[in-house]
């Protein structure tokens, strides 16, 4: 990846992160303090964020406001409302149950537990039934 959001320092510690090492860990790796690491940390999750917040808004240009899933819902019923309001909408959704299921863990993880949402998920649809999560 050559431009990124993230400094290549940001880079480095997401990489020791996702391999399992405590913050500690990496500050002794890479020569410098716990507290300068969670800086760091905190700083590329932070652009991640921003990131994803930025191309929600490009995906949505282009759609409308279907629903809203409440938190608690289960995955199957979640699928049920979104077919039935894109179907009041007279849209057809591009994807069958799984590949929505699958689209809308992919969306943004932390958002799921299990087969249920953990927090309120806004949905939104374009014309050819692409669907978004918010």
């Amino acid at each position: 990846m050559k431009e990124s959001l993230l400094t290549d320092r940001q880079k480095e510690v997401l990489r020791y992160r996702k391999k399992g090492y405590t913050q500690q860990q990496i500050a002794d790796v890479i020569g410098t303090s716990k507290a300068n690491v969670c800086t760091i940390e905190k700083a590329a999750m932070e652009n991640i964020k921003k990131a994803r917040e930025t191309l929600e808004f490009l995906f949505t240009l282009d759609a409308r406001e279907l629903c809203v899933i409440k938190s608690g819902s289960d995955f199957i019923d979640a699928t049920r409302q979104i077919f039935d309001e894109a179907e009041k909408m007279g849209i057809k959704v591009r994807y069958d149950t799984i590949s929505l299921i699958n689209r809308m863990r992919d969306s943004n993880p932390e958002k799921f537990r299990a087969r249920y949402i953990r927090n309120d998920i806004l949905v939104y649809i374009n014309d050819d039934g692409e669907i978004y999560f918010n």
